[in-house]
């Protein structure tokens, strides 16, 4: 089960302040700053980089409530949207330099590596969602809004990979076939599905506005194809939302208008 701090995403609640989030970061400092001092054996490592992890997700969680707050000033965002990337990609790069004979989901976790990609990529949609709507900065910058598309894309798109899909035949039973079919596809929470329709709405945008404007100095090669991945993904989405998940809230009549232009 994911726990609270793996999914936070938008603004918290609004019970909870977001000095929260600073104070409980700060005590898990203090922690690591004792086990440092006490000399901790190197076999907690994971441990102490998942626990460093979270401080990480708790500060950004922040900012990034107060970006979406002031509703991404554009003067300020694309610096600071680039300094969260960067920090939300730390715990991976010290995985990697800490343990290098491990893989770096085998030392963070699946859901903490899961919530770093969603983070990255839901912040960028987010910002892209606010983009999209000032249409005079996007004729001016549209590059830049484009390699946000394709860097939000990549980030949802590697969150969904995190996991392998379960086989049907890999000798597991299932007593629910819906469940077993969520698997299959590489659905493993409401966030999973959350994500697709995230991905489908950021292709759809690129579709919209990708033209020859965009920066030569990226190869064809390294560029997404956005209508083929929108309408793939989508189609999962809506299969999922209509048939094992109908009734329960999902509304998929966004993702088929995206499909009925995508396609």
């Amino acid at each position: 089960m994911m726990n609270s701090m793996e999914w936070k995403h938008q603004k918290s609640p609004a019970f909870i302040k977001d000095d929260d989030y600073l104070q409980n970061a700060s005590a898990i400092l203090d922690k690591l700053k004792s086990f440092y001092r006490q000399g901790g054996e190197s076999s907690s490592l994971p441990k102490l980089l998942q626990d460093y992890t979270q401080v990480i997700l708790d500060i950004t969680f922040y900012e990034e409530n107060k970006l979406v707050d002031q509703e991404f000033p554009e003067d300020c965002s694309p610096f600071k949207i680039q300094q969260l990337l960067q920090d939300l990609t730390e715990p991976e790069v010290l995985a990697g330099r800490l343990a290098p004979a491990q893989e770096v989901q085998s030392v963070l976790g699946l859901e903490v590596l899961e919530c770093l990609y969603w983070r990255r990529g839901a912040l960028l949609y987010m910002y892209c969602h606010t983009l999209h709507q000032r249409k005079q900065w996007i004729k001016k910058n549209k590059a830049t809004f484009l390699k946000c598309l394709q860097e939000g894309v990549r980030y949802l798109m590697r969150m969904l990979q995190v996991r392998n899909s379960v086989k049907l035949n890999d000798g597991v039973v299932f007593h629910d076939s819906a469940t077993a079919n969520f698997l299959a596809e590489g659905i493993f929470s409401d966030t999973h599905l959350l994500t697709m329709m995230y991905i489908g709405e950021m292709c759809f945008w690129a579709v919209k506005y990708e033209d020859c404007s965009v920066d030569s100095t990226e190869r064809k090669e390294d560029r997404l194809h956005f209508r083929d991945i929108g309408t793939q993904i989508l189609h999962k989405y809506v299969l999922a939302c209509e048939g094992p998940l109908q009734g329960q809230g999902w509304n998929t009549e966004n993702a088929k208008e995206i499909l009925s232009i995508l396609q």
